[in-house]
């Protein structure tokens, strides 16, 4: 069973990217960051995601790279999908979108700016909702108030990131009402090291969660 609804990101090693893959992630991000701890090459992104099943999409985080940069390192690394959580522009997006690529866009606010950013992205593109705190791009693992993001669901499918754990997961779910979770720090011992328990946990308590429309073109399936 692929999950459609769980993305497990900040994978760094091939034993963490079969870890996640086995267990059900129906996809594995990879952060290409520099000031990120789980900040990887291109190269070793490609071996780390190297003869994973075919329906786990590949994710590349950045940050307000350029063009360029995020083509040309997603076609290095071989994925599918490219997250932007920076403070990207609707031609950065519609850029990546014509070179064959599912674009994920970071939104950091709340109340009537998350859904005001939100409407003026294009409907094609997935969301991924977090706080906006801490000292790097991402959810930081810290926890806040996931209700607040929950308005959106009124309006769009979006996922959402920021302090989740196999502990709050379920939580998390049902006060945000998203449709698509996103784990980093929370199913790890180190950053960038995953922790299989946790992880393997994670897994379980998504596969109780609805598996509906979605907000990222994940390729796991349910079957």
């Amino acid at each position: 069973m692929f999950l459609s609804h769980v993305k497990i990101c900040g994978i760094t090693r091939r034993q963490d990217a079969v870890l996640c893959a086995e267990a059900g992630a129906g996809a594995l991000g990879a952060v290409f960051y520099a000031k990120s701890p789980r900040n990887v090459e291109p190269a070793a992104v490609r071996k780390l995601f190297e003869g994973l099943d075919p329906r786990i999409a590949r994710v590349g985080v950045f940050v307000n790279a350029s063009v360029d940069v995020m083509v040309r390192t997603a076609r290095i690394a071989a994925l599918d999908t490219v997250q932007m959580h920076g403070e990207e522009t609707k031609e950065k997006i519609a850029a990546v979108l014509r070179e064959g690529f599912h674009v994920v866009q970071a939104i950091k606010r709340t109340g009537p700016e998350l859904l005001a950013a939100a409407r003026a992205l294009p409907p094609q593109i997935g969301l991924l909702v977090e706080c906006g705190r801490g000292a790097l791009p991402g959810g930081n693992g810290i926890a806040w108030n996931w209700s607040k993001a929950a308005p959106l669901a009124q309006f769009r499918a979006f996922a959402i990131a920021g302090g989740l754990n196999p502990q709050n997961l379920a939580l998390v779910a049902r006060d945000s009402l998203a449709a698509g979770f996103d784990a980093s720090s929370g199913v790890e011992s180190a950053p960038g090291i995953k922790d299989e328990a946790a992880v393997r946990a994670f897994l379980r308590t998504a596969k109780e969660l609805p598996m509906g429309p979605h907000p990222f073109s994940w390729k796991g399936t349910s079957s």
